[in-house]
């Protein structure tokens, strides 16, 4: 059974597999644990007892959302974990009073782009050379 449930400092280890095997530039560790250490949304994905994905959220502006990074297991894509994690981030975005939430993706990851617009999400704009190895990025937004 799949549930969504707060990240805890235990779930890290975890977490970074997934997002080493998920990103070519994978974030750091110490920059996770800072990012839920400071308080941004952090939840993660399980089914029996794995984590299988997470997601890293904060609101950025006001009244603006920003996914930092999303992720799900290769081994698990493709049967909602992802759909979920956003979903979950929306709800807790709306708690708070969001109604635009923005994020960037690689511009020739066109899975995720293509994800990303089943759930509502627009291409806004394109950010050129904005990943370290010189990739443009896609700046992505719903309304909420």
């Amino acid at each position: 059974m799949m549930i969504v449930r707060e990240f805890k400092p235990q779930d890290l280890k975890r977490v970074m597999e997934i997002e080493s095997m998920s990103f070519d530039e994978p974030y750091p560790p110490q920059l996770l644990r800072y990012l839920y250490d400071i308080g941004a949304g952090f939840l993660v994905a399980q089914e029996d007892n794995m984590v299988v994905g997470y997601i890293i959220f904060w609101i950025r502006f006001e009244n603006e959302g920003h996914i930092i990074s999303l992720a799900v297991d290769k081994k698990y894509r493709r049967r909602k974990f992802g759909t979920r994690l956003v979903q979950a981030a929306i709800d807790a975005f709306e708690r708070f009073g969001v109604n635009v939430i923005k994020l960037e993706v690689r511009a020739k990851n066109k899975g995720a782009i293509k994800f990303y617009k089943s759930l509502g999400f627009k291409e806004e704009n394109r950010i050129p050379h904005y990943y370290e190895n010189g990739d443009d990025a896609v700046v992505m937004k719903k309304e909420l």
